[in-house]
């Protein structure tokens, strides 16, 4: 097996096995993932490309809405489909929801941490825990290496005020 097939299949066992919620429903709370970002920029062709015209959004909450916690954010997605994280198929990806964060880098895979929340599953929704105050939520569509599309896909921010 020549070595770029064998990374391949590796990275794509890691990433099953750090995205998986062991049959979860979708309304569960999110796993975060333990993996640590990669350290290395991803080499171009290593991006997809973007459908056309795909686009991806918060559908729930709205912007501007107070709201309690935990707090249910519903994913929407225009032009592409949803495919769990390690399968590569064409004009699919997942979604990784950010809270009060950007990206650093679109040409990296989302990073895994308490404000880069990865639904590897395929999940189009979520409730998250959040404390009282201003909150600022959007999605990023990661394919099936967790690395934006090329041009990456990404949600206008919905900014919540959570009332507890």
């Amino acid at each position: 097996m020549n070595f770029r097939l064998s990374l391949s299949l590796a990275a794509t066992a890691l990433m099953l096995a750090g995205c998986g919620q062991d049959g979860a429903p979708e309304t569960a709370e999110p796993a975060v993932e333990s993996m640590a970002p990669a350290t290395a920029a991803a080499p171009a062709a290593m991006r997809k490309a973007s459908p056309a015209g795909a686009m991806v959004y918060i559908v729930e909450p709205a912007d501007g809405a107070s709201v309690s916690s935990p707090v249910r954010v519903v994913f929407g997605l225009k032009g592409a489909g949803v495919a769990p994280a390690g399968i590569d198929l064409p004009n699919t990806g997942h979604h990784h929801l950010l809270i009060d964060t950007e990206l650093m880098s679109f040409d990296q895979p989302v990073p895994a941490d308490a404000q880069h929340v990865h639904f590897g599953l395929g999940q189009t929704e979520t409730t998250v825990e959040l404390t009282s105050g201003r909150h600022e939520l959007r999605l990023v569509l990661g394919d099936h290496l967790h690395i934006p599309h090329d041009p990456p896909i990404v949600s206008e921010v919905v900014t919540i005020e959570v009332m507890n």
